[in-house]
């Protein structure tokens, strides 16, 4: 098979701001795996929170081409030869969406139906990025419009989160789940999740640093479920996540593609937890990757390539807040 990656640079409608950083642009890897006569296409976006970037990504994934092998439908050898070279999750993610794209192609199938899964999970969450109370208010007012759930960033370092989602609740009655990108401590989110259960939030995602020893005690006190992000990256993660959370978020960047989410997701519902999908900043590329493994899963957030000035890969469709995959053979994507 023949192997090709590019760095695409996306960028965003308005600048997008979490507990740890701003950004007005991401940096994606896109793989292309040609065979047969037909080219399969994947995107991740590697972080450098887990220490990958795009250009990492695209230098794992030239060194390591020829793991890949001559036949597009082995996932399993595959799978198994690139998780042997250690980190670089989102080139691995990346390879696993062309493969599974080329598949589909090859078949003449979409990839949900290669995966045995109905074409539609549950509503996508709208992100509302980290601001004052009154500006992600009325982000919030202005979203609802369009969306049937809301996650609000916190982690604001100024004492003013749970103010955040107050004025949220005050500007809509939506479905609300907050996320702090690892900004609280102990005695912050103990003082903070109980207050949070008053105003009627869902789940807090990620509310300590990962590998705090104090995940255990805040998950035996918190009012509302925990589901950890940062926490959990494979599944070889999910054991120990069953001790600090309720539940796990499974982003295909972190965990190496398809393949690995699935098995996630079967995982965490036989451990009796609960199954979040998650995305990076994405095109509609990556987005109908994680929207084939949206059905396993009790909450989505696939609102990457709805937060882009202009997405170069069409063809997810927004259906009453959910985030639906093309018809058309494979991903189902195509570039403008």
């Amino acid at each position: 098979m023949e192997v090709e990656a590019r760095v695409v640079r996306l960028q965003l409608a308005e600048t997008f701001v979490i507990a740890r950083e701003a950004t007005d642009y991401a940096d994606v890897l896109h793989v292309a795996v040609s065979h047969g006569g037909a080219t399969g296409i994947g995107e991740a976006a590697p972080i450098e929170r887990y220490g990958e970037s795009a250009e990492s990504a695209k230098a794992f994934v030239e060194a390591h081409a020829a793991l890949i092998g001559g036949d597009p439908f082995a996932l399993e050898d595959i799978g198994e030869r690139l998780a042997a070279v250690p980190h670089e999750q989102a080139a691995k993610a990346a390879i696993d969406g062309a493969l599974h794209d080329l598949q589909g192609k090859l078949l003449g199938v979409p990839v949900f139906q290669l995966l045995g899964l109905p074409r539609s999970g549950p509503p996508t969450s709208w992100t509302v990025w980290l601001g004052d109370p009154d500006d992600m208010a009325r982000r919030a007012e202005k979203a609802a419009l369009s969306y049937r759930r809301l996650k609000l960033k916190l982690g604001g370092g100024d004492g003013l989160d749970v103010d955040r989602v107050r004025a949220v609740r005050r500007a809509t009655d939506l479905p609300l789940m907050v996320d702090v990108n690892e900004w609280w401590s102990l005695d912050e989110a103990l003082a903070s999740l109980p207050q949070l259960a008053e105003i009627g939030v869902e789940y807090c995602e990620q509310p300590l640093r990962a590998g705090d020893e104090g995940g255990r005690l805040l998950k035996e006190r918190s009012p509302i479920p925990i589901y950890v992000d940062e926490d959990c990256h494979t599944l070889a993660d999910l054991p120990a996540c069953a001790e600090i959370a309720h539940g796990i978020n499974i982003k295909l960047s972190k965990s190496g593609g398809i393949r690995e989410a699935v098995r996630m997701a079967h995982a965490a519902r036989a451990m009796r937890m609960g199954v979040m999908l998650g995305c990076m900043l994405e095109s509609g590329l990556g987005i109908a990757a994680g929207c084939c493994v949206a059905p396993l899963c009790d909450h989505v957030d696939l609102d990457g390539n709805l937060l882009l000035r202009e997405d170069p890969y069409p063809g997810i469709e927004l259906v009453d807040g959910v985030q639906v995959p093309a018809l058309a053979p494979g991903l189902g994507v195509a570039a403008r």
